[in-house]
């Protein structure tokens, strides 16, 4: 029956997320907390609204989903639109001049490819600390 397993446990009522420790899962149990899309649905990601660059983006990885870019979430940084970047432990600041959408599956969407591109480009920190540290 459709919806009556969960990736490694099986949903046996309504509130069994509510009422039992929420540690159902083998990957749950295996890193000693909740997954908190399995409570909330809102932060289960469109695949509907993937930008082009995302789609192209998955599927040149290989992954069947969004992986690690499902944390992914547009912020604000003192009143501006940000995103966080884990690898520098701080936040990316979205252009001013981006129109963002009201729609906040779109707006992370937008986060989400807007990290990736960040990551990639020159301007990221990241590539002066590999110039400088590299061993050959």
């Amino acid at each position: 029956m459709a919806g009556s397993s969960y990736k490694g446990s099986e949903i046996r009522s309504v509130d069994q997320f509510i009422a039992g420790d929420g540690l159902d899962s083998e990957r749950e149990k295996e890193i000693g907390q909740h997954i908190g899309y399995r409570y909330d649905v809102n932060l289960l990601p469109d695949y509907d609204r993937l930008t082009p660059f995302l789609a192209k983006y998955i599927d040149l990885m290989g992954w069947d989903d969004l992986n690690w870019l499902e944390d992914v979430h547009m912020g604000y940084e003192e009143g501006h639109a940000a995103v966080f970047d884990r690898n520098i432990n701080g936040w990316v600041r979205i252009p001013d001049d981006i129109k963002l959408p009201d729609n906040q599956q779109d707006r992370d969407m937008i986060a989400r490819e807007l990290l990736i591109k960040f990551q990639m480009s020159q301007r990221h920190p990241m590539v002066e600390l590999r110039r400088a540290y590299r061993k050959f």
